[in-house]
Parts: structure tokens; sequence; C-alpha cells
């Protein structure tokens, strides 16, 4: 196992290039069958490899590290690893919010908000679909050629002043659903992480968004101390 992390990370074994199969590892290392098989269900789900039916193993494309440890934006985090970051608004729409959705920006049922739907994109690869609720009340004016210009929390301070002070976020295992597959490029029911994030300027909920990562790309990382 260690062998073969190490020939992935010096990019020997490149993403999506296949490893020899289970009796070619056998013969080049001198090992059991039942070493290599176990050696590769640890890869697997260590998330360096990926598995084909009647196919084999092979190098699990690269995933993005994302640190919680401060506030973040996606934009500005994909630049600092050198890609070129992108988001596409798919949808914009003035509605009325439900109970559920006022209860999250902390405002009345009935109340209108814009909702904005964004797929998000690293070297034109899709990596998150979102949906962003945000109070009208704070936002006015707002329009979708203003979010296809700017980064959305450049618009918040450009635009209104508001500068985000706080966010909370909630992360919780799912799978994605046949219209978010579409725009992820994977199939329906592959695993995701569905991220709640609630963002304040103050004691002002300004957002609420519901993201949905590929499980296939990210990993999240958070620091703890003492």
């Amino acid at each position: 196992m260690d062998i073969i992390i190490n020939q992935i990370e010096q990019e020997i074994y490149k993403p999506n290039d296949k490893l020899p199969s289970e009796r070619e590892l056998c013969e080049i290392y001198d090992v059991s069958r039942m070493t290599v098989r176990q050696a590769l269900l640890e890869l697997e789900r260590e998330g360096y490899i990926y598995k084909l039916h009647g196919l084999g193993s092979f190098v699990s494309p690269r995933m993005f590290n994302q640190n919680l440890d401060k506030l973040y934006s996606f934009t500005e985090e994909m630049k600092k690893i050198g890609k070129k970051p992108e988001s596409i608004v798919l949808d914009f729409e003035i509605i009325s919010v439900n109970r559920k959705i006022a209860n999250s920006l902390n405002i009345e049922v009935g109340e209108d908000v814009y909702k904005v739907t964004r797929l998000r994109l690293a070297d034109k690869e899709p990596l998150i679909y979102e949906i962003s609720y945000l109070p009208k009340r704070y936002f006015e004016r707002l329009t979708k050629e203003m979010l296809e210009l700017k980064p959305m929390y450049d618009v918040f301070r450009d635009h209104y002043g508001i500068v985000i002070t706080k966010a909370v976020e909630k992360f919780s295992v799912t799978k994605i659903r046949d219209d978010e597959a579409k725009w992820l490029n994977v199939k329906q029911g592959e695993p995701a992480m569905m991220i709640k994030r609630y963002l304040y300027s103050h004691n002002n909920v300004c957002e609420y968004t519901t993201s949905i990562a590929r499980g296939d790309k990210f990993i999240y990382t958070v620091e703890l101390s003492d």
C-alpha cells in the first residue's frame, strides 16, 4: 500500500491510470493475493484508487483539500492551487420563502428573497452545485448579470457595503439527485457532501446556501487545538 501511494504521489501512476492487476502486483512485489487484495481495498477506501467492474483498479483524480479553520471563498481557494475558478449562474429568480427557508435566514415567512442556482467549476470541471437564498431587503436591485461579472462576496462588499463576519456550516452525507447529476457530470446516486452554509454580517443572516460537493473531489479538514 505504501509503495503504491508513493508511486501515485510521485506521479509514476497519474490520475485515471490503470494499476497492474492483482496477479501482476503479486509477481512484482512477491506477496500473496490476499495481501494485494487487502492493500487495494484500503487504497480504495482512502480515496487513492477506484475500481471499475471487470476492468481493474485506476488512480483516482486529485482531490481538493478545503481547510475549515477560517472564512473561505471557492474562487480564492481554487486560485491558490493554480486552478481557474468559474461560476455559472444556472437560474436567478425572486421567490416568497416558506417556513424552512425563512427560519434559516431569520426572516418572516412569505418575505421575498433571491434564489440563485450556480455551478462551480475549476479548470472547466464541475465540482459543486449550489442554491443560495439572499434576503431581498439587503440586496435591492441585485441582478443575474452582477453575479456573472463578480464573485458573490465581492458583490456584497462593493455594491452593498456588506462585509461577512461569520459563517456557520453544517455537513452531511447525501446522494446526488438526477437534476444535480446532469450538471456535475456524474451518475445519479453517487455519494456527495451536502453543506448548509449560514453567512452572517454581524447579527444578520445575509445568505443561506445548500451546496452539493462531489464526494470524489473534496476533503474537508478541521484543525482542533486545546
